[in-house]
């Protein structure tokens, strides 16, 4: 199956028979019938019923035409874009992120690219930290957006820009005795079902959260472990325990989970966008330097 053969089936739906629609694409009967015959052959079923005139769609044409179009339409938007980009006149940029950035860092950061740099496509690729120096190495993202606690590896074909220092505080059930506590002590939490989050063997990120609160005298008992942040606050939400995020995740403004400073724990995460070291793209360096503008946002209190 290729794409002319696609586009004259399509052209046979939309002109009625092949006759016309050899005449509409300036090719011989002959060609559009010989095409056709190879796209049934390699699906393995007729596309038209011949016993009717004019001819109709099958039962798998009718399948098979909206998919057609479709198909024929996103490689018409991947040729133009690509033209784009080749004449200059366009741009693309990849952007891996972790989750939790979603909450306030990227969609600001996002927004005021696109006022700045309407004709540059945005590639958003959600990608837990551990996996983007791969992506980027890739290629297929032009920059990580990561969260790190402590400090993190800086292989030298990658470039580290830190955007913001983003303490940690307690998410807890709004109706929790110590939601409306100004701060709390670390070890206050330890009488509350912990929730940890992420549960993937390549993130050290839940295991670190633990080790803080260990070293601030906490043990607390985990109860749940959650795939990523959006469920690990939902599970906050519900009641069925207390986890600790980022500062920044409480400008999301959730009326069903309080956000309380933890006064003795030593350490912060770190919001970080990598780069390739050889990268020289206008529109990386662009989005870079808007990123650190909204982190420097991010950076006053909650």
């Amino acid at each position: 199956m290729n794409l002319r053969q696609l586009t004259y089936f399509c052209e046979i739906v939309q002109a009625g028979s092949a006759v016309h629609a050899a005449e509409r694409l300036h090719v011989a009967p002959t060609a559009i019938s010989m095409q056709l015959t190879q796209l049934e052959s390699d699906l393995g079923g007729a596309l038209f019923d011949r016993s009717r005139r004019p001819m109709e769609l099958t039962t798998l044409g009718k399948f098979f035409y909206p998919r057609a179009q479709e198909l024929l339409q996103q490689t018409l938007r991947l040729e133009g874009e690509a033209r784009g980009i080749a004449l200059g006149g366009h741009g693309w940029l990849g952007i891996g992120f972790t989750r939790s950035a979603t909450f306030s860092i990227l969609p600001r950061a996002i927004r005021k690219f696109r006022a700045a740099f309407p004709d540059v496509q945005l590639d958003l690729i959600e990608a837990l930290s551990e996996y983007q120096p791969v992506q980027l190495k890739q290629g297929r993202i032009d920059i990580g957006i990561s969260r790190f606690i402590g400090g993190f590896d800086t292989p030298a074909d990658l470039r580290y820009a830190v955007m913001l220092d983003d303490p940690l505080v307690a998410a807890l059930p709004i109706a929790h005795p110590l939601a409306k506590r100004s701060d709390i002590a670390a070890a206050e939490l330890a009488a509350t079902p912990f929730i940890l989050y992420p549960k993937d063997p390549k993130s050290p990120f839940g295991q670190q959260i633990l080790a803080l609160l260990d070293a601030a005298g906490s043990r607390p008992s985990i109860a749940y472990g959650a795939v990523e942040i959006y469920t690990a606050l939902s599970l906050v939400a519900a009641g069925l325990g207390a986890t600790l995020v980022a500062r920044s995740i409480a400008e999301n403004n959730r009326n069903d989970v309080a956000f309380v400073p933890v006064r003795d724990i030593v350490g912060s995460t770190t919001v970080v966008g990598i780069t390739r070291a050889d990268e020289d793209s206008k529109p990386v360096a662009a989005f870079l330097e808007i990123l650190a503008t909204c982190g420097d946002k991010d950076a006053g209190p909650p």
